[in-house]
This record gives structure tokens, sequence and C-alpha cells, in this order.
């Protein structure tokens, strides 16, 4: 399905050295010594293919994948806490997966299918725990360590959870979880310095069993179509959903990220690159792009907790990694804060952003503090395609865009009524690839909103796609402000307040008005030692943007409220200021 391509437009477009692509060989290209290409990622009924070769697809599971060339790093330290240094080598993964699958299958008779929820925060375990649940033919559901025992008990009986694992810390939250969900069954406490909390299973216990026996995983029987993941996501709209992704989604995604757009050096006898995962692993771009992924070509994980300045800032300096993936509060964070020097970043060889737009200001900050220009990628994706849908190329300086789509994906630009729209047009986003989500759990409504003409999924994002296949995304559909029939982006005007010299950070959201129908209002975080008035910064922002986007107000607040991932939580600003 993923390989049929449709008969392509064919574009004359002057590109520079830098700027030159790989094609696939079913695009036409004809390279000129003028430096001249002509090419097309479009075809005639205006769909977008990627401009990378085709990938295939390996066969196996995220832990089959992942661990097929454990002989060629098995020494290699595979994650190190950025705390307590507490490390686990590659071949200690692997065996310590390996004896808790079977204590989840011979203790607690875990089958095929079963889905195990982790509620816990960045930690060296995260990875054991999870392939120990994949190889032991289980689900993984992800919970945030934050959750309330409410949104706990809400995920278990969507997700048909059947056993939990979770901190120390957090065993009376899960209790009551469970009580409200009217549950009964096993919580595996990770104690890894003190005896279990009483009533739950250690884990220590489960992964240092000697005596297991590993035969027993020979009964397991998942292929590649089957259920790796379950995460959670509100997708378009509503309330958050099970995210159905099957090992054929995520390695997919894995392998999509090796080619053309790979930011990370192999690893070698003498060569490891690390990543530093500060994003929750919890969320599909912590679990799938930073853990799942960097295992599968055996770099070396650094990760935290939570985000804490001083921590964060230790572990730069003394785990020196080479790639970041960052949400853009932790860039805004490395630009400004007074502690953050050069030396924290001297090692750093690629800063990824995604999950939420990033002023190029903020971008500009970053190579402040480094002294230097670090190369800086940007991309786009959502849970609900494993995540990563698009990137830009290591190296390629750029705010504006998200790059080219990933190999086997195509794309869509279409109008309210579905149809497809053109180079440079506005529209709402689809995506189809083998990343693409199965659908959502036992949701057959949300599924058929989310999904049009079979396969294609809803992005909930206005996007526009010029002639050589560049991505720029505009903003939430749903988050679009209506002034006298015009749409108006968040985005676009958060970026313009936060271009104001005392502007730290910015959020935008529309309130009703009796005569345009909505209004923009703007709220604003000064930097550190630094002041300006409201009627300054809507001056400011007034002379950049048409008069139906003029900012009329403005909120001071010292923070703006987002979520894990750096997406702003306009909700939470309507529910307290719109009143």
């Amino acid at each position: 399905m993923y390989g049929e391509r449709p008969t392509p437009y064919i574009f004359h477009t002057q590109i520079s050295k830098c700027d030159a692509r790989p094609r696939s060989v079913v695009l036409a290209i004809t390279l000129m010594s003028s430096q001249k290409m002509e090419n097309s990622v479009w075809t005639s009924e205006k769909v977008v293919l990627s401009p990378y070769k085709d990938i295939e697809v390996p066969k196996l599971t995220v832990d089959q994948y992942t661990f097929r060339n454990l002989d060629k790093w098995a020494s290699k330290t595979a994650v190190v806490c950025g705390l307590t240094n507490r490390s686990y080598t590659y071949e200690q993964v692997y065996k310590n997966s390996r004896i808790f699958a079977v204590n989840l299958r011979k203790k607690f008779n875990i089958k095929d299918g079963d889905t195990i929820a982790v509620l816990l925060p960045n930690i060296p375990e995260y990875p054991i725990i999870t392939f120990g649940i994949l190889a032991a033919g289980g689900v993984v559901t992800t919970m945030n360590p934050i959750y309330t025992a409410y949104e706990i008990e809400r995920q278990i009986l969507l997700s048909d959870t059947s056993l939990i694992i979770t901190n120390e810390d957090l065993v009376p939250k899960v209790k009551e979880a469970l009580t409200l969900a009217k549950k009964e069954f096993p919580i595996i406490s990770l104690n890894i310095t003190q005896s279990p909390t009483e009533g739950t299973i250690s884990y220590k216990e489960l992964v240092e069993d000697n005596h297991a026996n590993l035969s027993v995983l020979n009964e397991v029987n998942r292929s590649y179509n089957d259920i790796a993941l379950l995460p959670f996501s509100s997708g378009t709209t509503g309330l958050p959903k099970g995210v159905q992704l099957t090992n054929r989604n995520i390695v997919s995604n894995c392998e999509q990220q090796n080619t053309e757009i790979r930011q990370y050096e192999y690893s070698t006898e003498s060569h490891q690159d690390s990543t530093l995962v500060i994003l929750p692993m919890f969320h599909s771009y912590g679990l799938s792009s930073c853990m799942l992924h960097k295992l599968s070509v055996g770099l070396r994980l650094v990760t935290l907790p939570k985000f804490q300045p001083d921590t964060l800032l230790n572990a730069l300096l003394v785990h020196r990694p080479q790639l970041l993936y960052l949400a853009p509060p932790m860039i805004l964070f490395l630009g400004s804060y007074p502690q953050v020097t050069a030396k924290h970043l001297e090692n750093v060889t690629c800063v990824t952003s995604g999950a939420a737009p990033l002023p190029s200001a903020d971008i500009q900050r970053l190579y402040e503090k480094a002294e230097r220009d670090i190369p800086f990628c940007q991309g786009y994706g959502m849970t609900e395609a494993s995540p990563a849908v698009s990137a830009t190329r290591k190296g390629e300086k750029t705010s504006e865009n998200v790059g080219y789509a990933l190999p086997n994906i195509s794309l869509r630009i279409v109008d309210a009524d579905m149809k497809n729209l053109g180079p440079g047009e506005v529209g709402e986003l689809l995506v189809k690839g083998p990343n693409v989500m199965k659908g959502y759990l036992k949701n057959p409504q949300a599924n058929s909103e989310v999904f049009v003409d079979e396969d294609w999924l809803r992005t909930g994002d206005l996007a526009k796609i010029d002639e050589t296949g560049l991505i720029t995304i505009s903003d939430r559909l749903k988050e679009l402000i209506k002034v006298k029939g015009y749409q108006v982006a968040p985005a676009e005007l958060e970026n313009v307040l936060k271009e104001h010299p005392a502007v730290l950070d910015a959020a935008v959201i529309g309130i009703p008005d009796p005569v345009t129908g909505e209004r923009p209002i703007g709220f604003v975080v000064f930097k550190p030692g630094v002041k300006a008035t409201d009627t300054e910064i809507i001056e400011f922002a007034s002379k950049r943007v048409a008069p139906y986007k003029k900012i009329q107000q403005i909120t001071f607040l010292n923070e703006i409220p987002k979520n894990a991932t750096g997406k702003i939580l306009r909700k939470s600003l309507k529910e307290k200021f719109c009143k």
C-alpha cells in the first residue's frame, strides 16, 4: 500500500549545493551543472511524496529490532542516571529484561496481548521494564507520574490494564486508583535501594532471579503487526484516547530516522554518541524517538527524572551529551538562564526541537549562549504517527519549517471539504505511512473522525507545503482565532510578541467579541530584570501584523502554562482568565 506512488507533477526549482536533497528513483531527477534540479514530490492528484528513498521495514517486534545488533555494543553503556550515575550496559538491559519477562509470564500469568502499565519518571530501569513487557508478549501503556488517582483510574479502565509497575513514592496513589476502579491486580514496586512497600512485589527480586527459565519465552507469539505500545493522546480533540502503535509502526519510525536525516554518529568500538533524555518517557517523543530509537542504534542514554535547572546543567557538564532532544521551553531555558555557559554546550553536536512551534529568537539566544551555531533541527510529529512525520536535516538553519516528510510517508493538504490543495496553500495536514497508528483503542467514533479515505490520518494541524515538499506548520486547526471571518494563528502572534526585547515567553488565545466574533489576547512573561508596559508591547506587535490580527489586551504572568512536551495549555488560560 505504501509503495504505491501516483504520477508526479514536474517542477523546476533553483537550488544551492547545501539544498541538494536525495530523491527517490521514481521522482525523475535531472541534476545540471548550473545546480538546477528538475524533480517533483507532488503528484498529479496533489499528494506530496517524501523526497527520500523508501526504506524496507524489518518484520521484527520492537524488542527483537532493538537487540538485533547486541553483539556490536554489548559491553557499552546503554543507559545511565544523570543524578546517581546508576547505569546498565546493553548486555545487562537485554539480560534483565528477559528475566523480567520470564517472571511476568510465570508469576503473574501474563499472556500475549495483556496490557501492563508503566507509571515511572525517566530512570535507567525504564528500558529494562519496557523491553521486559514486550518480550513477555505484553502491551506497554505509559502513564504520567504526576497523574492524579482519578486519571490513573481512567487509563486503567480504558486500557484494560492487568498489572502496574511504579515507583515506591507513587504506590499510595496507585492503590487509591485501584480502589476507585474497583480493581485488584498486582503492583510491582521499583525498590532500588529499599524494601518494597507492603502489598507490592519487589522489582529487584524479579530481575535478579538467577534461576529464571528463559525457555518460557518460547511461548510468546507476537508479530510485527501486533500492538506493542498504548500511549494515550487527546488527538485532534476530546479526552485522551489509547493510541494503538504496532511493532511495525515503531520499527518503521526508527528506520525512517536512520536515513538522510540521521543526527547521530554510528557507534563503533572507539565512539559512542550519548543523548540526554529529559523529555518524559511516558510521552511518545521521549519513549520512541529518544529511548527506543537511540537504543536501537547503540547510543548511550543519560536520563533525568524531571526538569530542574541545577541537575540539568550538572548532567551537561558531567555526561557531555552530543544530542539534545528538547521541547521549546527547554531551549528557551538554555538560551535565557544566567548560569548556562558555552561550557555546558561545548560537546553538543545537534539540538532537535519538536512538540510545539519554536520562535527564531529562542534559537538565536541558544547560539549566543553556546558562542557558536550548534547544528539545529526541527521536527514534526504526533503520538498517532509513532511520532515522527518530518524533520529538517542536521545543520540546516531554519525556524520557519519542519523539514520534509520522512521516507515512505505521503502527505496531503486539504480544505474543509477534504479536497486536496496545491503548493503554498494552507489547509489541514493529512499523513499516510507505515508509522501511522492502527487506530484508537475501542473507539470507532474517534477512528471514523481521524481517518479519511481509509488510511489518511487527520493531524488537526494547519500547514502548507512548497513545491519542493518543505513543510511549514501554521497552527492547530482547533486553536485558530476567527476575527471577522479571517483566520488568525496564535503561534504567529506569539512569535511576534517574543521578538520584543523585554519578552521571554508568550501565549495568545482567542476570546468572544460581540463585533468581530473573536479577538486575540496575549499573555507575556518578562525576561529577568526587564519590564515594559502593556501599551508598549501592544504597539510593538501592532506594527508587525495586519489590522485584524492586532492584540488589544496583554496580561503579565510569571510563567506560561504548558504540558510536559511544551505545548501551551490554552484551555487553562481561557478557564482562568476568560470567565
